[in-house]
């Protein structure tokens, strides 16, 4: 059986919000790749909104349901990108570093 500290977190929620893992050591395995491809994918999601926000923050008078929309999608892409961070971190102190 593998020990907790040895699951990958996936990028990924199950039901009511839960926290998806998956316990395998192979890596070249469908399921992480699915996860590598989802990450890869989200990431590329909270540059271009990163990009959008910066773009639209720069206008004075960018209207308020505007705002609310695109902190909404940003809160998405931001808690995404800390599961990745999480996901990777609890990697790098199981195996060290990925090549």
């Amino acid at each position: 059986m593998t020990a907790p500290n040895e699951l990958r977190l996936l990028p990924w929620s199950g039901p009511e919000g839960k926290p998806c893992y998956l316990s395998t050591d192979e890596r070249s395995g469908y399921m992480s790749r699915l996860a590598d491809n989802i990450e890869a994918v989200q990431l590329g999601t909270a540059a271009e909104l990163l990009e959008e926000a910066s773009e639209t923050l720069s206008y004075r008078d960018v209207p308020l349901d505007e705002l609310r929309h695109l902190a909404k999608e940003l809160s998405g892409a931001l808690r995404d990108v800390l599961r990745i961070a999480t996901s990777r971190g609890h990697l790098l102190a199981v195996d060290g570093p990925r090549p």
